[in-house]
């Protein structure tokens, strides 16, 4: 396969990356400046996909739209802007089908780190593009998805930092996080706009949209009568309470700040924040065993968000033991490669009791990557990931439509020679 570069701007983290076939499946090589930020924002994972969709002829390219009146009801980004999405229009067969894909974009966990993100394309609508590409699971093409690509497809855009689930403000700052009050906006914008008389909906998201599909879905579900067929997808949503290469917490410190600072206390689950503290409540392990309605788990069992950020983030390793290994698999020592798959058996121990539901579907893939459904390498393609021969986009629909179970779970690295492993370089 020849060799892409495209350019893409990943807030001053990832200034290019290259497209390649290697010999133990695909791997994507990204120029990483490690010094750039100690938590990578989610966002790059998404935006190069984009970006190399959007070089394709016959891609899809949708507006942003802003929801008016949104600020009436305090619905608004972290610098006050109206919340946006972009929609392309159901037809067909599927006129009558919603699919409401949350961004994802990581989360802000304290006043300066909040400060910046509102001057951001994931803090306000003034700095996000007039466009974007629709690829993956929202693609039009059957060809690229072949059970939702008629559907009513929306991406709701992320503009508040806590996985659309703050409700306060900060007026010293002029901060505001109103992710839940925007996720009511929007769905009140939906369902005027004929949602409210669908016959199938599909709840979505990836990376921190992915938690947010989580922590929203049994909402979703009561947005609608007994008779839709209703369910929910989390990608790479899947983030643990797991314990670093110190043996320190680093997410559970982030995520303490999150829940912290937008005061996340009295918007999270209450089956949850009745027995466990807040911050526990915005770990998905607390959440998944309780949601009513039908939910599917994507997550690769070696999420390179969470070694990068969570597992082994240099604030974890100051003699640099990690460095290579949490920027490309392959240099890994055995050792290293045994911690990683206690990281794996600790993802699969936290869905044990969740694969245990007739109603809910699982695909854990055995690879080093983060977000899978809104790329169309990842999601369908000639290329894509499997496990059993059957890529993400087929586990998706069999399940979506009750064609068959999907609880696929993959043999441990290095078994799985149809990845596409994200490498990166140092910058």
């Amino acid at each position: 396969m020849a060799m892409v570069k495209v350019s893409v701007l990943l807030i001053g983290i990832l200034t290019g990356l290259v497209f390649g076939n290697w010999v133990d499946g695909f791997e994507e090589i990204l120029n990483f400046n490690e010094t750039a930020a100690s938590f990578l924002d989610s966002e790059h994972m998404e935006a190069f996909g984009a970006s190399k969709a959007a070089r394709a002829t016959d891609v899809l390219m949708v507006g942003l739209t802003l929801i008016q009146g949104a600020d009436a009801k305090g619905a608004v980004c972290m610098d006050g802007t109206l919340p946006g999405y972009n929609w392309h229009r159901g037809y067909g067969s599927g006129a009558n089908s919603w699919l409401i894909q949350l961004e994802g974009g990581g989360w802000c966990n304290n006043l300066r780190s909040c400060v910046y993100r509102k001057t951001s394309r994931h803090g306000s609508t003034a700095y996000m593009e007039k466009e974007i590409a629709f690829t993956g699971i929202l693609s039009d093409k059957a060809g690229y998805n072949p059970d939702f690509y008629n559907w009513n497809r929306i991406k709701l855009r992320y503009c508040d930092g806590a996985s659309f689930s703050g409700d306060s403000e900060n007026k010293a700052a002029q901060l505001q996080y109103r992710g839940q009050r925007i996720w009511l906006a929007a769905m009140e914008e939906f369902m005027s706009k004929g949602m409210r008389s669908a016959k199938q909906a599909l709840l979505s998201g990836c990376s921190a949209g992915g938690l947010a599909s989580i922590l929203h879905c049994d909402e979703f579900r009561g947005l609608f009568s007994g008779n839709t067929k209703v369910k929910c997808l989390s990608d790479a949503g899947m983030f643990l309470d797991a314990v670093d290469v110190s043996g320190g917490r680093t997410l559970r410190n982030y995520f303490g700040g999150v829940v912290g600072s937008q005061g996340l206390k009295n918007t999270l689950p209450r089956v949850c924040t009745d027995h466990l503290d807040p911050t526990s409540c915005f770990f998905p392990q607390n959440l998944v065993d309780n949601i009513k309605t039908p939910l599917f788990i994507l997550n690769t069992a070696y999420d390179s968000w969470q070694i990068q950020s969570s597992l082994a983030p240099s604030s974890a390793d100051p003699s640099g033991y990690w460095h290579d290994c949490r920027l490309n698999h392959s240099k890994c020592s055995p050792a290293q490669i045994q911690f990683l798959q206690g990281f794996r058996n600790e993802m699969l121990k936290a869905l044990n009791r969740f694969s245990l539901s007739k109603q809910n579907g699982l695909f854990i893939n055995s690879c080093f990557a983060h977000c899978q459904t809104e790329r169309q390498d990842t999601w369908f393609a000639n290329n894509s990931p499997v496990i059993g021969n059957k890529a993400i986009a087929q586990a998706v629909g069999d399940w979506y439509f009750d064609r068959t179970s999907v609880k696929a779970i993959d043999c441990p690295y290095p078994c799985d020679k149809s990845c596409h492993h994200l490498v990166f370089r140092q910058a």
